[in-house]
């Protein structure tokens, strides 16, 4: 079957992957879609350390082709959104519901496919760019069969994390205000987050004038080029500010441009071994800095919240999807998600 495989030197699209069969409490899935995700990209270009050879790809929907002993909650012909998240659901932090602080989810990837032989590596307990894959059980979630597949796939990190972080982490209220830097695929389902959320004044900065028209589209209300504007629309400060891109410049104006009880809170991923620094006294006045996991998600819940919120209108997905390309075009999606020619592109089998 086909996939993308990254060797540890480059990224490139296979036909001759194998996946086994499902084990109790997994499903195996015919991944219809999956997300383009500069996730994917950082293990390409080394910002995200991880073993190769490695199928890519951790933002897909598809087709439930079997399941394994135990499963109950999906069966074959069902559409599923999958999740990252391979909690063991019985641990402490799971108990509280967690799951992403479970630390059996975390740094332990598996081979459940192999390749001439020999097993390769599956990405973030994913793998979404296969024909086919599995999962644990947990990370398969039913949607309706009328959520396009093409928009349910990016349901599973973007929507996940953007709109969780408003939601779960930050827990926006009505009217407070929210800087988000930086308007990619994080960056504007954070924006739709705080429109969901009731936020008031909400202004987006990203350095490419071209995204103003999506980042309003999105819920934004303001649109700056620059963090260096935002005093001028908010003079004492924002209640909360997001750091969508992942550089510690970013991080460091994040902080600054707080209000008093504000929040900053870290969503972009720069490199493993990066510093920011900041004034502790800028802290003071009941300041936080917040980082966040996967939109602190609750997938089995969250993602039927998000599917629901998309039935009724009030969650875009479908305008999330820049352009679709067959999984044979990975490089041509991947050079477009570079550029920033694209919110989300969306690789089809």
């Amino acid at each position: 079957m086909r996939g993308v495989v990254f060797d540890g030197k480059r990224a490139e699209v296979v036909d001759d992957l194998v996946v086994r069969d499902p084990g109790p409490g997994e499903v195996l899935v015919a991944v219809s879609a999956a997300g383009l995700c500069h996730s994917d990209l950082s293990v390409v270009d080394g910002t995200i350390p991880f073993p190769a050879p490695v199928v890519l790809g951790h933002e897909g929907a598809g087709v439930v082709e079997a399941v394994g002993a135990g499963v109950a909650h999906v069966a074959p012909g069902d559409h599923v959104a999958l999740s990252t998240l391979a909690n063991c659901g019985t641990c402490a932090d799971c108990d509280r519901g967690r799951p992403t602080m479970c630390r059996r989810a975390i740094g332990r990837p598996g081979r459940p496919f192999t390749r001439a032989g020999r097993p390769v590596f599956q990405f973030a307990s994913n793998s979404a760019f296969a024909e086919r894959t599995v999962v644990k059980a947990v990370q398969a979630v039913w949607i309706p069969q009328d959520v396009p597949l093409t928009s349910a796939a990016l349901i599973g990190c973007g929507v996940l994390t953007g709109v969780g972080a408003v939601l779960n982490r930050a827990r926006v209220d009505r009217g407070e205000s929210v800087v988000v830097i930086g308007t990619g695929g994080i960056g504007l389902n954070v924006l739709q987050g705080a429109r969901i959320a009731g936020a008031g004044r909400t202004v987006a900065v990203d350095a490419n004038p071209a995204k103003e028209s999506v980042a309003r589209r999105f819920g934004a209300t303001d649109f700056l080029a620059s963090a260096d504007g935002v005093r001028d629309l908010l003079p004492t400060g924002a209640d909360h500010v997001f750091e969508c891109v992942g550089r510690v410049e970013l991080i460091r104006q994040a902080i600054d441009l707080l209000d008093r009880h504000g929040q900053a809170v870290l969503l972009g991923v720069p490199p493993a071994t990066a510093e920011a620094s900041f004034l502790v006294s800028s802290l003071y006045l009941d300041k936080s800095i917040l980082g966040c996991r996967y939109g602190s998600s609750r997938p089995q819940r969250d993602i039927a919240l998000y599917a629901a919120l998309y039935r009724e209108g009030r969650l875009l997905l479908d305008e999330l999807v820049t352009r679709t390309y067959p999984v044979e075009d990975f490089e041509k999606a991947a050079t477009d998600a570079e550029a920033g020619r694209v919110a989300r592109a969306v690789l089809t089998f």
